[in-house]
């Protein structure tokens, strides 16, 4: 173990200045979103979910980024999942992008509601068909006693509904809306670039972050 302390690496790969920034936080995440793709950064859209349950319990876990434009952040997930129990208690949570092969980080704070149902059923008829039954299959986050309890879930569900089940009431979408976000880029150092926007009064105000 003591080797973990000998681990890092000196960060060089670019820098960010608050002068060159856009007033829109959402330009700069397009922006790095799609240099991430072209980085070939694996799953790009793959960020870390926190929340929080009613007692404040911290929680997190990676889910997929399904959509970005000014209204929020969209992910979709089982409404009975322990974050959709803790969304229902506390609606507000955190996301984390990290882009490890371009040294960068984007953090981003908000309230959460639920998406449309009509958006959660154009979402949901995009899926696979076998991601779809998944859907039905997966009681997400309760214990259950086997992984044969699974298969014979999806089984039962594939016979029931073949190639077109319908979306379950109880899986869908949410956004989060933006209050904060943070765009951190690594320095030599470790005197990183970390710029700061807030949501204030309808308007984003920019700031720079001691690393």
């Amino acid at each position: 173990m003591n080797s973990l302390a000998q681990l890092r690496k000196n960060y060089t790969l670019g820098q960010l200045s608050e002068a060159e920034v856009p007033q829109e936080p959402l330009l700069l995440f397009q922006q790095w979103f799609d240099q991430a793709i072209k980085a070939e950064c694996p799953e790009p859209n793959s960020m870390t979910l926190a929340t929080a349950d009613k007692a404040g319990n911290p929680s997190a876990r990676i889910v997929l980024l399904k959509g970005a434009d000014e209204n929020g952040f969209t992910f979709f997930t089982n409404y009975e999942s322990q974050k959709g129990k803790d969304l229902a208690q506390r609606p507000q949570a955190a996301l984390l992008f990290h882009w490890h092969e371009l040294e960068r980080q984007v953090r981003i704070q908000g309230v959460v509601e639920r998406v449309s149902p009509q958006e959660s059923d154009q979402y949901y008829h995009s899926r696979p068909p076998a991601s779809r039954i998944g859907a039905w299959a997966s009681p997400q986050s309760a214990v259950i006693p086997s992984r044969e309890f699974l298969e014979e879930a999806e089984a039962r569900f594939k016979a029931e509904f073949g190639e077109a089940p319908p979306r379950p009431e109880h899986w869908g979408g949410y956004r989060l809306k933006p209050t904060a976000i943070e765009f951190w880029q690594g320095r030599p150092s470790r005197l990183h670039d970390r710029i700061h926007y807030e949501r204030i009064d309808g308007r984003w105000k920019i700031s720079r972050l001691a690393p």
